[in-house]
């Protein structure tokens, strides 16, 4: 009986013993999964907003561009819906006006069966929403009546699918189910045409019911980068322009603020410490098609703040946000060649009532700071939100435009609260989506969901890996456009010539160079090898990397500078190419990069350019297909050729 004892407490000892190790596995494994789902996250933000800062800076030109090479302004006459007539072969759906729940139906049917609508019926919806939008005030004031819950949804970003499960899952907007959407319907999704016409068809069927405000991609400059001009064209090749025309009057009619009992102010962005609700209601919001153009010091239109030339008397109340230079800042200085996009134009913010409350981000630090990471707006401090919403008397801020990976993030101790409605927004898997009820109480109720129909199929490992291996693959692609620069920084500091530096040197360099403020170290084992000493191969970055069908004529330096370059290029293509037909004449794509290197200060030669616009002519027809183009210096990795990614643990 002892040793029969003795064996079975040895037998619950090991027992004990595996538990625990597999427990101490399991949460290390989950642990390291945590991990890389933050630094994936951290890419995807970085380049996101990255590319909205370069927006911002170059927006000037892009308006430029806009009244001098395109009749996209508004002296064009638009096309009148009444002279356009609907073939009988048109099998979508027909509006008559004013619209009932019929018609709203027919266009649901009609977009789950990839129906299009008309270009008549669209540009008569236009026009309608143009009409009920003018009597709006800047600010909607909206009550909760006892028994009835009001639902604030985020950014939707043209994901057709996630609106439509919205619907299914909360019920149709009704005057039971009344909806605030929180602006940023369009961009970046293939279906934004589709959700701001269910959207506008649901605010005229119930105006009181069915709130629409307005988001900083409601803004026709934003519209050329992200996608919706292109998907407008591209889905109207007739009407397309007096669509667009018209769309740009309809966003800058949205409201830009929602207010529910006066407790609960919702805006896209958020706020600054110059924010005041008692003045939004003087702003003629109609003038303000855009955030992103200069037009001088105004109270209706975005300001500007300069850095790079000394303060200024309009700076001098923002001094205290810029003490002096950074470290970033002098090893920016000092291992710059030559004159880059950021070293020649200025480093900028926009600001103003409008952009504050379109384009500014919370946090967790008390003050009100330049949104520098975006280019425009603010960061505001939960001192901020503490103010203005004592000020007004309200309790709670719903703001959007940062996704969250669980579709909502509660800050500023419970005063503001981010809502973001686009699930899969940077990778399938990525986050979730999610709304907010609000009832009488005034406490919200948090609803989440995910479109998808691979996700389920994967494990946790599997989504990570994949959206880990797209986020690396984008880390990579900015590496190499940055090469010349990286390689000359680098070379400083091998003052040997061994074509190695250490781990330190190699991240400060990078970040220094790259800025996107990311855990370089971490992704270290994804982006560089180390050789035997343990220091960095720095030009291991870029051997498995290159272009995708580089032209014999083209030198790897202009390779680079038009990779780098590929997306301001790309709209600038598309402003120029009028009818959106994709192809440009071999004079215009000179006249456009002559313009864009003029304005950059981008020194190429001029013969080179000629020789490359007549490469890109393949079947010498005098015209450029500019797909064809992007093919040619996109960025191809080894990678790509590999079935499983690696991964970092």
């Amino acid at each position: 009986n002892r040793s029969g004892t003795s064996l079975h407490l040895v037998d619950c000892e090991s027992t004990m013993k595996a538990a625990i190790l597999i427990q101490r596995w399991y949460r290390r494994y989950i642990a390291r999964l945590e991990m890389r789902q933050r630094y994936t996250w951290n890419i995807f933000q970085s380049i996101e907003y990255a590319g909205e800062q370069d927006q911002l800076q170059l927006s000037s030109f892009f308006s430029f561009m806009l009244d001098n090479f395109t009749q996209l302004n508004g002296n064009e006459r638009q096309t009148m819906f009444e002279q356009i007539t609907v073939p009988e072969s048109y099998s979508g759906p027909h509006l008559t006006f004013p619209l009932t729940v019929s018609h709203t139906n027919a266009l649901l049917s009609a977009f789950k069966e990839q129906q299009p609508l008309h270009g008549r019926y669209m540009l008569q919806l236009l026009h309608q929403t143009k009409k009920l939008l003018k009597q709006m005030p800047n600010v909607i004031h909206l009550s909760t009546p006892y028994a009835k819950e009001i639902t604030i949804c985020g950014d939707l970003h043209g994901r057709l699918d996630d609106l439509l499960l919205i619907f299914y899952k909360n019920g149709l907007p009704s005057a039971e189910t009344p909806y605030v959407f929180n602006g940023d319907f369009v961009d970046r999704g293939k279906k934004s045409v589709e959700v701001i016409i269910l959207l506008f068809a649901y605010q005229l069927l119930y105006p009181d019911h069915m709130t629409l405000n307005r988001g900083n991609h409601e803004d026709h400059i934003m519209n050329l980068r992200y996608g919706f001009t292109k998907e407008v064209m591209q889905k109207y090749k007739t009407h397309g322009r007096d669509i667009l025309l018209l769309v740009q009057d309809v966003f800058s009619l949205l409201p830009i603020a929602t207010v529910i009992d006066n407790k609960v102010l919702i805006v896209h962005g958020g706020i600054s410490d110059m924010t005041d609700l008692y003045l939004l209601s003087s702003i003629e919001r109609h003038k303000v098609k855009t955030d992103c153009k200069p037009t001088g010091p105004s109270t209706q239109e975005p300001q500007y703040r300069t850095y790079s030339t000394g303060p200024t008397t309009q700076d001098l109340p923002y001094r205290t946000y810029y003490p002096g230079p950074t470290v970033q800042d002098l090893l920016y200085r000092t291992y710059r060649t030559g004159p880059t996009v950021q070293d020649l134009l200025p480093r900028t913010y926009s600001t103003g009532p409008v952009v504050d409350l379109l384009w500014s981000d919370p946090k967790s630090q008390p003050g009100c700071s330049p949104n520098t990471f975006r280019g425009g707006g603010s960061y505001f401090g939960p001192d901020v939100t503490r103010r203005l919403l004592e000020r007004h008397g309200m309790t709670l801020l719903i703001r959007s435009h940062e996704c969250k990976q669980e579709g909502y993030e509660v800050c500023h101790d419970g005063q503001v609260i981010t809502i973001f409605s686009a699930s899969n927004y940077y990778e399938e898997g990525s986050n979730r989506g999610a709304y907010i009820k609000l009832g009488r109480e005034l406490v919200p109720r948090f609803f989440q969901y995910q479109v998808s129909r691979n996700t389920r199929k994967l494990t946790l490992t599997q989504r990570v890996n994949v959206a880990e291996g797209s986020a690396v693959r984008a880390v990579q692609e900015k590496l190499f456009s940055h090469r010349s620069e990286l390689m000359a920084a680098f070379q400083q500091y091998d003052t040997s010539n061994s074509g190695c530096i250490s781990v330190s040197e190699w991240a400060l360099v990078v970040e220094s160079v790259v800025r996107l403020d990311l855990p370089w170290r971490t992704l270290r084992p994804r982006l560089a090898r180390l050789a035997p000493d343990g220091s960095i191969d720095y030009q291991s970055c870029f051997e498995d990397m290159g272009p995708g069908q580089p032209i014999p004529q083209v030198t790897p330096n202009l390779a680079e500078t038009l990779y780098r370059y590929r997306t301001d290029l790309e709209i600038i293509f598309n402003i120029m190419d009028k009818d959106h037909s994709g192809q440009i004449s071999i004079e215009e794509f000179r006249q456009t990069w002559h313009l864009f290197s003029a304005h950059l200060g981008v020194e190429v030669d001029d013969r080179a350019i000629d020789e490359l616009a007549k490469s890109i002519d393949f079947n010498k027809d005098g015209s450029i297909d500019f797909n064809e183009f992007l093919e040619a210096f996109r960025v191809v990795s080894a990678l790509q050729t590999n079935s499983t990614l690696p991964h970092l643990f």
